[in-house]
């Protein structure tokens, strides 16, 4: 039987609006402990530490060199996939889902048809903060991921009053539900079995993309981490999960159970070369992303979403090109994975 290794950076439970960690992200690659040891003293000859670790290696100039060799050997060897998400747009998603599609599903509108709900999300992402003014729409989003943890009286009327107080008019396809208080919308967000914690989303996109390109059963390896408690908690569900469904998410991305995925184990990292090259590859493709989107540029962290094949790189970011996205998302059953996963693995 096949063993991934896995390592995810950046989680923060049901807080999405860390300013410190903009970015969630997990990999997964399919090597032996043997290769991955070979691979570490092939890259790394000298190093005197018991364990290979991304953070320390990347904060010195003098490694960028061959951290981009041993990801590209990983990525041009091995069988890789990593996952990045945008947390704040992943909460506007999450407000979306239960602080809007609710009005629309009263009156019939299928609000996810075609990606309806990220070309949304999209919108406000980009545009949010101008048309609200100030502070506004992040004080919503800010007391949204509140009321969805809590499940207050309290909380809810927090945040229907400071929507009411907003120019929501600016929006009112997004804030319109709230504003008016849709009462599916808050019975939605008061759901005592739905959050803004991002585990999920993140493990079931690493999954979609493992199930594709695995032919056979396989295990997951990750490690001993108080953050992936929660994704552990959530593989076994899935593991368990008996019932045979297939849903389409994206034009390349399905999910079909009973999963080929078997069993999940933890392993201190130390013990572990798999695990600590897992360990680089989400390291980096974090740095990557910071890159990208200019919160920390660098010679070395530029170059490594360069690295990567299509196949191997999963994405949940705003876009305002709302064709590709209807494109992209043609057909996908936005609401039914919703609603499934929300009653099976919550």
């Amino acid at each position: 039987m096949k063993s991934v290794f896995i390592d995810e950076s950046g989680y923060t439970g049901a807080d999405l609006l860390n300013q410190d960690q903009p970015f969630q992200a997990a990999s997964a690659l399919y090597l032996s402990d043997s290769d991955a040891k070979s691979l570490i003293e092939k890259h790394f000859p000298k190093i005197k530490s018991e364990e290979l670790k991304y953070r320390d290696l990347s904060r010195r100039q003098t490694n960028w060199n061959a951290l981009l060799d041993l990801q590209a050997d990983l990525l041009n060897n091995y069988e890789c996939v990593s996952y990045i998400c945008d947390k704040r747009f992943l909460l506007i998603l999450h407000f979306i889902d239960y602080a809007v599609e609710p009005f629309y599903y009263d009156k019939g509108i299928n609000l996810y048809e075609d990606g309806g709900n990220y070309s949304l999300a999209s919108l406000l992402y980009y545009t949010g903060d101008t048309l609200l003014k100030g502070d506004n729409f992040r004080e919503i989003l800010f007391l949204f991921q509140h009321a969805m943890k809590s499940k207050t009286e309290v909380s809810v009327v927090a945040l229907l009053e400071k929507v009411k107080a907003s120019p929501w008019h600016e929006l009112p396809e997004a804030l319109g539900p709230l504003a008016h208080e849709s009462p599916s919308c808050i019975e939605a967000i008061m759901h005592k079995d739905v959050s803004t914690d991002g585990a999920y989303v993140v493990l079931l996109s690493l999954i979609s993309r493992l199930e594709a390109v695995l032919s056979k059963n396989y295990e997951i390896i990750h490690d001993r981490s108080k953050n992936l408690e929660q994704y552990d908690i959530t593989l076994n569900k899935m593991i368990n999960h008996s019932e045979e469904v297939f849903f389409k998410e994206t034009e390349i991305t399905t999910i079909k159970f009973p999963l080929k995925l078997t069993g999940v184990s933890q392993i201190d990292s130390k013990d572990s070369p798999g695990v600590q090259l897992a360990d680089v590859l989400v390291g980096g493709i974090i740095d990557s992303s910071k890159a990208i989107t200019g919160k920390k540029v660098n010679d070395y962290n530029k170059c490594i979403v360069d690295l990567y094949k299509d196949n191997q790189l999963i994405h949940l970011l705003p876009s305002m090109d709302f064709e590709e996205q209807k494109r992209f998302r043609k057909g996908t059953q936005g609401r039914e994975v919703i609603d499934y996963f929300s009653r099976h693995f919550s």
